[in-house]
């Protein structure tokens, strides 16, 4: 007995270590392979799957990946294949995102990349595809029955989010307004209304600021998360409630599975069963403007391209893999592939302005969120300010001092 039980115990540590020297070799082969977008020499156009495979009337859904069982961010064979929508509409615009003479961003941009889920385009594999990448890229570790009921009532949308206003010469003229305190004293609230249409994230203070960020919201973007936290976290500034203009647009980033739950309610317009808005009524947040057909869901292919081809930081090959992603005003920039000007982002002077416009002229030290890398988002829009992609509101004010608080800042951001 003892003879047949330590021989039990020696093979169960052979195929323990010989998993562990096989998983130790793909995560090599993970670090050498993971380059970012203007590494691709030789690029020609993007990969992009036009059509999903037929569905199999036996196939299941994919046994549960852990996140806990990779240690940096894992690739696939089809890691950079995503889903696209039929050809965009002609662009009659001169200067849009789809004309940029930058050569590193026209071989990474699809500028038909599927922007939204719905109904329609989610089935077994689709399912199975997307449970390889963790959210909010994917499903890796969600239960079938638990997100997939919601995934069945996102509406399919009628056309385009954005169309040219009429009588104009084709271009869509959109502003990006960050919370940034870059914009406390701008007075760029009159330039940014004058946009055809004015996108906002998060906790959108507009009254009393109206002069420096201006009045007008067209597309709102927000996660269950923002949208809650944001009437706790800035009650005391006056906020009472998301942007809730006449003909609004809302598109939600699911970032995990308490936004699913969120979405089932409301589409449903049921108070939410379970999880932790559990009893909360959805609809209540959006001020009476909740309209489905103006009710738009981010794709999870959307927001790994975004990652993959722009924003592909070296925190990806870490732990740091599990809870790290773009900030939601990234995703909001890459919604348009017009012209785009952006105002209260961070730029290279951030360490002179509070972190946030409602702290006005308090020089509050910015926070760096370690599921954000805040300095890879920096230098990238100030390469596309520079290549004419985007135009980022900047001041050109002298800096003043700092340097020691700046490095320490720097250094901290990139730990």
């Amino acid at each position: 007995i003892f003879m047949r039980e330590g021989l039990v115990i020696l093979r169960l540590l052979w195929f323990s270590r010989t998993a562990f020297l096989r998983t130790l070799t793909e995560e090599n082969r993970l670090q050498k392979s993971r380059i970012t977008w203007w590494e691709r020499e030789g690029s020609t156009s993007p990969p992009g799957v036009t059509a999903r495979k037929p569905v199999d009337e036996d196939e299941t859904p994919l046994p549960l990946l852990s996140k806990k069982g990779f240690k940096t961010l894992p690739l696939w064979d089809f890691e950079d294949i995503y889903n696209e929508d039929a050809d965009p509409l002609p662009d009659t615009c001169a200067d849009s995102l789809r004309k940029s003479k930058d050569e590193n961003f026209t071989k990474a941009f699809i500028p038909n990349i599927r922007l939204f889920s719905h109904k329609d385009n989610i089935n077994m594999s689709e399912w199975n595809r997307l449970s390889h990448f963790n959210n909010p890229y994917g499903f890796m570790g969600f239960k079938y029955n638990e997100v997939m009921p919601a995934l069945k009532l996102i509406p399919k949308p009628e056309g385009p989010m954005l169309l040219p206003k009429p009588g104009g010469d084709g271009c869509i003229r959109c502003a990006v307004v960050g919370t940034g305190g870059i914009l406390y004293g701008s007075k760029k609230g009159a330039e940014i209304d004058a946009h055809d249409y004015v996108f906002r994230m998060n906790g959108a203070i507009i009254k009393g600021f109206e002069e420096d960020v201006g009045s007008r919201t067209s597309v709102y973007i927000h996660s269950a998360h923002s949208i809650t936290k944001s009437l706790l976290l800035l009650k005391k500034y006056g906020y009472k409630s998301a942007p809730h203009d006449e003909g609004i647009k809302y598109v939600m980033m699911p970032e995990g599975k308490k936004d699913f739950q969120w979405l089932e309610g409301l589409f449903k317009g049921e108070r939410i069963s379970t999880g932790p808005y559990r009893n909360r009524d959805p609809r209540m947040y959006y001020s009476g403007q909740y309209d489905e057909q103006r009710f738009y869901v981010l794709h999870q292919d959307f927001l790994r391209y975004l990652r993959n081809r722009f924003l592909n930081s070296p925190r990806l090959n870490s732990t740091l893999w599990r809870k790290h992603r773009p900030t939601n005003g990234a995703f909001t920039l890459f919604l348009e592939t017009l012209r785009v000007n952006v105002y209260g982002f961070i730029t290279d002077d951030y360490e002179k302005y509070a972190s946030y416009y409602v702290h006005k002229n308090t020089k509050s030290e910015f926070f760096f969120r370690m599921s954000h890398d805040f300095f890879m988002e920096k230098e990238l829009w100030k390469h596309f300010h520079n290549s004419k992609i985007i135009k980022l509101y900047q001041r050109n004010e002298p800096k003043t001092g700092g340097k020691k608080l700046k490095a320490r800042r720097e250094r901290r951001g990139k730990d």
